[in-house]
């Protein structure tokens, strides 16, 4: 049986993700076996497992930051917004359905034997687990049915550390706040307060922090500096949304349409020197990119329809007019199509004209394709011809299947893996002049991807592209991970928190 610890916040953002990750790292490099375990997960941002499972990338991240392979166990439900009150409710790893925030709120607790059957597996199988909370166990208007803060603290018997942010101000009013709103018999199982997000001089908090821990009656087990690092983000959260205004040698707009999924697709593009990745939903703020990107979207025809009203599309296909180029992923990639098809009514029920930039249709059909996959650049045109041959890995998560039109070719071969070896290979993808489309999520990752994209760009602008150099997304990950554990260890009283593990409740 594992020890546990669970990490739980005042409020969203406050940091829990990142907290819990960096104990992971720790718990690993001490020698033990760690998981992490997030019970329910809202998020746009997911992954698909060897196995062909649907998970929440925060859970990825941290066992990743455990050196573990990523198990559906560790995030048994996830919701994904479809519109402003329902989601596509994935419980360990299958798509169940859509269901409004309502019908899910009333059926919630009937997924209890589903969460703890895998918590179950992860306590069988590691030395420690830690979990993570969602949003704040203050929301009194839903502690009834709770099953991801206070309830799934209950059920683990797990010991909590609850996290103030800062950043955002009213710190000492986040925490005494959130533990009078907390029952008698939650208050016991919260062992450690941590500040989180703190810049400047520590000594300035003292008194602050002594009277914290006379009012709330539990100990400051940290005061968590904040630490710039380049981590994958849990959702629409993450301050790489703010990053507007710089323009590098290489500017990149992506469209942040409202339903964004998966924007991690973009992060090793971002590490490469001279590089600008700016994420833009307003034609004002486009400038004159030298590529456009269209990311994933949990709701295609709805963002497409989007980009239209708001004269993004405009924008777009007069960018491709003149040559420059275009990428489109996943929904993307659907919407860079003639058109898009939906018969049975999963988005929006009808025939929507595309943006007409790539050759191919779209129908949504019932089926959800999840796979991971290995591939090749085969027949890629335009700007971006020196990806030819290039290998790529990544992992596909879409309801459409893309047809591609007479006289046009696929960009790409891919191979689907999964946990017993790979299976047959199939086309992926396409590209036309300087507009290109494919489904795989994580293509940019695999080294020289994109380095040479980059390259392509700087060559096309007459620009020296000698110092860009092939990038290694997974050791680029490994240091960032080590920074974080870094962080936490030094700013964590970690003889508190061991001593917490080994007492439990």
């Amino acid at each position: 049986m594992a020890k546990k610890i669970m990490v739980q916040g005042t409020m969203s953002n406050a940091g829990k993700s990142l907290l819990a990750a960096g104990l992971c790292r720790i718990f690993k490099q001490d020698g033990y076996r760690v998981a992490p375990f997030k019970s329910q997960n809202m998020a746009l941002n997911s992954y698909i497992t060897e196995n062909g499972l649907e998970m929440g990338r925060a859970q990825v991240m941290q066992a990743e930051a455990a050196g573990i392979e990523p198990d559906v166990a560790m995030n048994p439900i996830l919701l994904k917004p479809t519109n402003d009150t329902g989601s596509q409710v994935i419980v360990n790893g299958e798509v169940m359905g859509t269901m409004s925030a309502v019908d899910y709120y009333r059926r919630k607790k009937d997924f209890i034997p589903d969460i703890m059957k895998a918590f179950e597996k992860l306590d069988k199988e590691y030395d420690i687990i830690v979990l993570e909370g969602a949003g704040s166990p203050a929301e009194i208007n839903l502690k009834a049915d709770d099953i991801v803060n206070m309830g799934m603290a209950k059920m683990a018997g797990a010991p909590v550390l609850l996290v103030g942010d800062i950043d955002r101000g009213g710190v000492f009013a986040q925490l005494i706040g959130t533990m009078m709103l907390l029952e008698d018999d939650e208050k016991d199982y919260v062992k450690g307060l941590v500040i989180n997000k703190f810049r400047g001089d520590k000594s300035i908090l003292e008194p602050g922090l002594k009277m914290l821990e006379e009012r709330a009656k539990v100990p400051v087990t940290g005061v968590v500096p904040y630490v710039r690092l380049d981590i994958d983000d849990e959702d629409s959260l993450t301050e790489r949304f703010r990053k507007k205004d710089t323009v590098g040698a290489v500017d990149i707009a992506v469209i942040r349409t409202p339903r964004i999924s998966n924007f991690t697709d973009f992060n090793a593009l971002e590490c490469i020197e001279s590089v600008s990745v700016r994420y833009v939903d307003r034609v004002s703020d486009m400038g004159d990119p030298d590529i456009i990107m269209l990311p994933g979207t949990k709701n295609t025809i709805g963002d497409l329809l989007w980009l239209r009203e708001n004269g993004i599309e405009a924008r777009i296909k007069q960018h491709a007019s003149r040559g420059k180029a275009v990428f489109g992923i996943c929904g993307g990639y659907q919407m860079l199509g003639e058109k898009i098809v939906d018969p049975l009514g999963a988005e929006h029920k009808g025939e929507v004209a595309g943006l007409g930039l790539l050759p191919i249709t779209t129908v949504f059909e019932e089926e959800k394709t999840r796979t991971r996959i290995e591939g090749t650049f085969k027949d890629v045109s335009g700007i971006f011809k020196c990806l030819n041959g290039q290998k790529f890995a990544g992992y596909e998560i879409h309801m459409g299947v893309s047809s591609i039109l007479d006289g046009a070719h696929p960009m790409n071969e891919l191979k689907e893996i999964t946990a017993g070896g790979s299976a047959d290979t199939k086309a992926d993808g396409v590209s036309s002049g300087n507009v290109y489309g494919t489904y795989v999520h994580g293509i940019f990752d695999s080294d020289n991807v994109a380095s040479a994209i980059v390259s392509a760009i700087l060559e096309s602008k007459g620009l020296d592209s000698t110092h860009v150099k092939s990038f290694n997304m997974k050791e680029y990950k490994e240091r960032q991970y080590d920074i974080l554990a870094d962080a936490v260890r030094e700013n964590l009283d970690m003889e508190s928190i061991y001593r917490i593990l080994d007492e439990g409740i």
